[in-house]
């Protein structure tokens, strides 16, 4: 990923027409999962994430990072923060 505005313009608009390499989208089709169902993660979505290239240990950090900014997230909205 790089600092390029055109890129960030492109992800907050719809990550999933972004210009990415395969990492990067696997990256994100998988935090977007967690985020919307994160019942439906099987063992196919970790080995998506193997096969682009990442470690278990980076699968983890990714897990562990996509999940505390879900949670925290929600205990923010939850208590009205910023509203």
């Amino acid at each position: 990923m790089s600092l390029d505005e055109d890129l960030a313009a492109q992800l907050a608009r719809d990550y999933t027409q972004a210009n990415l390499d395969a990492a990067d989208r696997a990256m994100l089709d998988y935090t977007a999962l967690l985020t919307r169902h994160p019942a439906r993660a099987t063992p196919t979505d970790l080995q998506r994430l193997r096969d682009v290239g990442f470690t278990d240990q980076a699968i983890l950090q990714i897990n562990l990072i996509a999940s505390w900014f879900n949670y925290i997230n929600r205990v923010a909205d939850g208590l009205g923060v910023g509203k």
